[in-house]
């Protein structure tokens, strides 16, 4: 079926971009070809001097290249040998011929603009390999001669001020735009005036400034395409020697032409950017830290470098918000270097840009911005980046990043006074972004949520085709021993519809977002999100209302410590197809023994093919992975042939081009196979009023698991229409999400909320939170009495009695959690 809101459209091809940058090893490129100089008011104080212009270009150059390095560096070597091995292949695969009509025979025809932009990506590379010692290109005269005919086609063919924009037009004014400027950078030296001017016109013509998008001026730039285009421009000033463009870079950042309206350096309430309580927004509607947050990141503290100690220097106070930003933003979603597919959007598809992929971008970034950062930042940053690279044996850092980001953080592991910052942990509600993180020391499990305020899902220009269900409770965990788990081959052969914590219609589903353009889906419901207390504890909830069927269904997760309880109440559809719930589907990898399933003691068949059906199952435990309790709970009332417990052993292929067939990111059309153990339960055809209930236990053993089964020290107090409530005595915490007004374990709420209480000796914790934002404010009765507060939110308000009662004003809250402690 098509997207449900084709007309969004956006840059589609944001690895390409990070890809270029990262990949890039050290230049020892000369000084710059002179083109006029047009200094004007802004910034044209010191830059009179042309020395600054110079010293800033070697500064680019050095941002792409990294440097002086140690080749004898067993790491170093490496780098360089994947730099030189890539270069030397499109350099074997370049069309030198007279006659050529594009550079190489796979991006033919050359005016094609994913074909100009993959090529000048590409002579990018060839660049970086000719001016870095000890590739096979280096300093050759024949390579930079073909480079400079190489750019002179493209601008006769492709890419020069007298077409008009046609297709995707992130390629016209970031992709393309981008790699020519970098190259400009690392051949200036050798570059005719000419071909510089002709160069830097086109790309005035179609990146002229940050803040408008050019095909369509009246749409002014955010988030990460701001900041891609704050890079483009300055480099475009320095290039041509022009004060006043480089100046509009700077502003650029803050977006001094519409008064801040779109600053890259301030929080945002609504669409695109970042957000006080941590969340990244891109595209108006989508969860994307992991790729455009993480471009925002890595373009604007580039750009900062860049111009530091010059006369455009990025003064703006707010920088602060892109620097609280790392540990307020990012380390939340990065689990040992990897980033989370939670808020990676339809960048799961894409083969050659995975979660590890992408958190070395993101740590590369990190340690970039440590550079230049205040020290009281920079000393944490680097002590998170060391103990993110160190635990990660998997896929090691040191092997995924060019020479630039592979110096930076060899610096760091080889500093004795930079110590390896321990896993985080902690309950963490993204409520601006409809996504929720608990982190324990050896595990993490992230929950992909959606509403009408975010999407579902973004699909798009041949990306994600099949990310149906990815919004809908899909809960990520994350072992601290299996760091491959969603980065190998996980997206390419996983079935989609059978993903860990949703709740799916087992309705057949065409490919979406395969058309040009990217579009989002928005579901109708309100409420996603939850609450944290004391920053450890947490309830999220959403309510599901499905796209395209009519099934309902009130989700709920309690994350209490090591335990995670799901609660499913309400499940009803009535198009006569199978409704399922998932519990797990993990990926068991390709190869090595099979981990062993064991139901209530007993071990289950390992070969493929293995399905059963576990009637009166009390727990299950699947080997290196956790257990799964299915406990009772009040007002279970399952019908015939409903909530039956299933499980499937099975091998499952597909190739990463089913999932991918975008320009410029379409996967490969080789099959993969991949082992899956999957539990789910089944409701049976259009159920009625089901209902589930099953805990999580990751890292358990078996023996934990059916201790934990027998002593259940988490009660489910309620699961039904009014409310879902879990009671964990021992820490007594008890944490109710309100669907409607009602009483749950003696706490009553006058309407939809989450709440969540902790007694102790010395009084409670409570933390109240509206995660439907309809509210204006909820009235709490506690079931024990008050004396006084010890600290209360502003928004909090009590009083004391025999049963004290907290009010909250949720009102305009925008989901976020509401505190007070009593005594």
């Amino acid at each position: 079926m098509p997207l449900p809101l084709p007309g969004s459209t956006g840059p589609s091809r944001r690895a390409l971009l990070t890809a270029g940058a990262a990949s890039a090893v050290v230049s020892t490129a000369g000084g710059a070809a002179r083109a006029a100089d047009h200094e004007n008011a802004q910034g044209a104080r010191g830059a009179e001097n042309a020395d600054t212009y110079d010293t800033l270009l070697t500064r680019a150059a050095t941002q792409l290249t990294g440097g002086a390095f140690d080749a004898t560096d067993p790491d170093f070597a490496a780098a360089l040998k994947t730099l030189d091995t890539q270069a030397a292949s499109w350099w074997r695969q370049l069309d030198r011929s007279a006659g050529r009509t594009a550079l190489w025979l796979d991006l033919s025809p050359a005016s094609d603009p994913g074909n100009f932009s993959q090529s000048y990506t590409r002579l990018r590379t060839l660049a970086t390999a000719w001016a870095t010692p000890g590739t096979s290109l280096t300093d050759r005269t024949e390579v930079a001669d073909a480079l400079l005919e190489a750019l002179r086609l493209l601008h006769s063919t492709g890419y020069h001020p007298g077409r008009p924009e046609s297709g995707n037009w992130w390629f016209w004014e970031i992709g393309a735009p981008r790699a020519l400027m970098d190259t400009c950078v690392l051949l200036r030296a050798r570059m005719p005036a000419a071909d510089l001017a002709a160069y830097t016109a086109t790309v005035a013509r179609f990146c002229p400034d940050p803040d408008r998008r050019t095909n369509a001026p009246s749409l002014s730039e955010t988030g990460a395409n701001r900041a891609d285009k704050a890079v483009i421009v300055a480099l475009r000033g320095l290039l041509a020697r022009d004060a006043a463009t480089v100046a509009l870079a700077r502003d650029g950042l803050s977006d001094v032409r519409d008064g801040g309206r779109n600053s890259l350096l301030r929080y945002v309430t609504s669409g695109d950017g970042f957000y006080e309580d941590g969340s990244f927004v891109q595209h108006g509607s989508v969860a994307y830290t992991g790729t455009y947050g993480s471009v925002l990141l890595g373009s604007t503290g580039q750009l900062i470098a860049l111009l530091a100690d010059s006369p455009w220097a990025v003064t703006d106070p707010k920088t602060s918000v892109l620097y609280d930003a790392v540990e307020r933003t990012f380390a939340p979603v990065v689990f040992d270097g990897l980033m989370m597919d939670a808020v990676r959007g339809r960048a799961i598809s894409r083969e050659r840009a995975r979660d590890h992929n992408d958190g070395a971008a993101t740590v590369s970034h990190i340690l970039h911005l440590a550079s230049g950062a205040p020290d009281a930042y920079a000393r944490r940053w680097r002590a998170l980046a060391k103990g993110w690279i160190r635990r990660n044996a998997a896929t090691p850092y040191l092997g995924l990043v060019g020479i630039p980001a592979l110096a930076r953080a060899k610096a760091v592991l080889d500093d004795p006074s930079v110590p390896a910052t321990e896993r985080l942990t902690g309950h963490f509600v993204f409520a601006d972004m409809d996504r929720v993180v608990h982190r324990r020391p050896g595990w993490a499990l992230t929950l992909s949520l959606s509403s009408k305020r975010i999407a579902a899902y973004e699909a798009g220009n041949g990306e994600n085709l099949h990310g149906w269900y990815t919004g809908d409770g899909m809960t990520y965990l994350y072992d601290g021993d299996d760091l491959r788990q969603f980065g190998d081959g996980f997206w390419a052969t996983v079935d989609p519809y059978r993903l860990p914590g949703t709740t799916v219609d087992t309705r057949a589903r065409a490919d979406i977002g395969s058309g040009a353009g990217t579009g989002t889906y928005r579901p109708k419901n309100a409420v996603a999100g939850g609450a944290v207390l004391d920053g450890r504890h947490g309830a999220a909830a959403m309510e599901l209302i499905a796209d395209g069927s009519s099934l309902r269904a009130q989700k709920a997760w309690f994350c209490l410590d090591d335990v995670v309880v799901a609660l499913g109440a309400g499940i009803g559809a009535h198009d006569g197809r199978t409704i399922e719930t998932v519990i797990e589907n993990r990926n068991l990898y390709a190869g090595g023994p099979a981990r062993t399933l064991t139901v209530d003691g007993r071990g289950q068949p390992d070969h493929d093919g293995w399905s059963a059906r576990l009637d009166e199952a009390r727990w299950a435990h699947l080997q290196d992975t956790g257990g799964y309790v299915f406990p009772d709970y009040p007002g279970r009332a399952d019908g015939p042939g409903t909530n039956v417990l299933r499980a499937l052993r099975e091998q499952r292929s597909g190739r990463w081009r089913d999932i991918n067939t975008g320009a410029d990111t379409a996967g490969g059309t080789t099959p993969l196979s991949r082992r899956y153990l999957t539990l789910w339960l089944d409701h049976g055809a259009s159920p009625d009023a089901a209902s589930y209930a099953y805990v999580l236990l990751p890292g358990a053993s078996a023996s934990a698991t059916a201790a934990w089964a027998r002593a259940r020290p988490v009660r489910i107090v309620a699961n039904d229409a009014v409310a879902q409530a879990v009671e964990a005595r021992r820490s007594g915490v008890l944490a109710v999400h309100f669907w409607r007004a009602g009483v749950v374990a003696g706490l009553a709420a006058s309407g939809p909320c989450t709440v969540l209480v902790r007694r102790g000796r010395g009084g409670a914790s409570v933390a109240v939170a509206d995660p439907g934002r309809t509210g204006v404010t909820v009235r709490v009765e506690l079931p024990f009495a008050v004396r006084g507060v010890r600290r209360a939110d502003d928004s909090v308000s009590v009083v004391v009695g025999r049963r004290g009662v907290v009010t909250v004003r949720v009102g305009g809250s925008r989901g976020r959690t509401h505190a007070v402690e009593v005594v």
